[in-house]
């Protein structure tokens, strides 16, 4: 079988890449395992060359149909993780493009899966940003209304509609694997909102300044980003009769501060003689006010009785990331 990545050449991309070409099948369309034969990843650039001949890497937009044509064609058994989008802050920038990129690419995705033999499986990489507002509760579920105040969350819930509206219809067997923040990512800082998340570690972690845009006691749900890996597969591998009519998912995840992170970080720096770079406050109102509109809990209960996996604690993330990108 032939499975595609959009968004493959980012941070989770790369890394359930990784994962799937170690674990070699997954369920295909005749619903028995089958082999990866071939791993499309498919991203606007690509930092290095793939060592693996089963994978192939295409350059492009989301938004160009031809191309999500391109990476299914000459297979009669494919499934697609449609990773790829615009971050939160671009899209309050560029609302133009954060439609054509996240909504429309979306929709070319989903008609692809659409129009091919058979039932493909498409896990879709939903937000918690789908949530919001003033009468939002805590936590939100996946019963939860969406009431979205970021245009980065209108375009996630949007997508899963359709995705529950393509199912509806027989079209392609699609599944919502609903994000809470992701940390901790390598690398600098990126436009997200929630990018100071994984940046109060990780500058602490490399010994730099880590320059606090958001309240030190700002709630906020996270979890692990080998926890994430791990779900887009187990989800794409859960027979259909299992799943009902609303395919969107909660991840469960930690309810993490500022301040908790801070402790954290001093307790294991204490016991593994690390020297961390220090928090400091550098608010920023226009970060504050998009981080007040998303959950600050979620109720991952759902998600967690099919087998789902939870995060494990946040010292335990903290490690994950060590050993597999260390200070970088």
């Amino acid at each position: 079988m032939k499975v595609v990545i959009t968004g493959g050449g980012g941070f989770l991309g790369s890394q359930l890449a990784e994962a799937l070409l170690a674990r070699g099948e997954l369920t295909g369309a005749s619903g028995d395992p089958e082999q990866i034969g071939e791993l499309v990843l498919l991203d606007t650039r690509f930092g290095r060359q793939p060592e693996d001949s089963r994978v192939r890497q295409l350059e492009g937009d989301i938004s160009d149909s031809a191309l999500i044509n391109e990476a299914v064609e000459g297979s009669d058994s494919f499934s697609i993780f449609h990773l790829a989008s615009m971050v939160s802050g671009e899209c309050e920038e560029h609302y133009d493009d954060a439609l054509k990129v996240n909504l429309n690419g979306g929709q070319n995705v989903f008609d692809v899966a659409r129009q091919a033999v058979g039932r493909p499986r498409v896990i879709f990489a939903g937000s918690i940003a789908s949530f919001g507002g003033e009468d939002m509760p805590a936590p939100v579920g996946d019963y939860t209304k969406h009431t979205p105040r970021t245009t980065y969350g209108m375009t996630k819930a949007m997508c899963e509609l359709l995705l529950n509206d393509h199912v509806r219809k027989g079209h392609f067997d699609g599944r919502t694997a609903r994000l809470p923040t992701v940390i901790i990512r390598p690398g600098k800082p990126n436009a997200a909102a929630s990018s100071w998340a994984s940046g109060m570690f990780r500058e602490p972690l490399k010994g730099e300044v880590c320059r606090l845009p958001v309240r030190r006691s700002q709630p906020h749900p996270m979890t692990g980003f080998n926890t994430v890996v791990e779900s887009f597969i187990f989800l794409h591998e859960l027979p259909e009769a299992k799943l009902g009519d609303d395919r969107g998912f909660c991840l469960p995840a930690h309810q993490v501060t500022p301040e908790k992170a801070e402790s954290v970080l001093t307790e294991m720096a204490s016991e593994h003689g690390l020297t961390l770079g220090p928090i400091e406050d550098a608010f920023d109102e226009r970060i504050q006010g998009i981080v007040d509109t998303w959950p600050t809990d979620v109720d991952g209960s759902r998600s967690v009785s099919l087998g789902l996996p939870k995060p494990p604690p946040l010292e335990e993330i903290i490690g994950q990331y060590l050993e597999a990108f260390g200070s970088d």
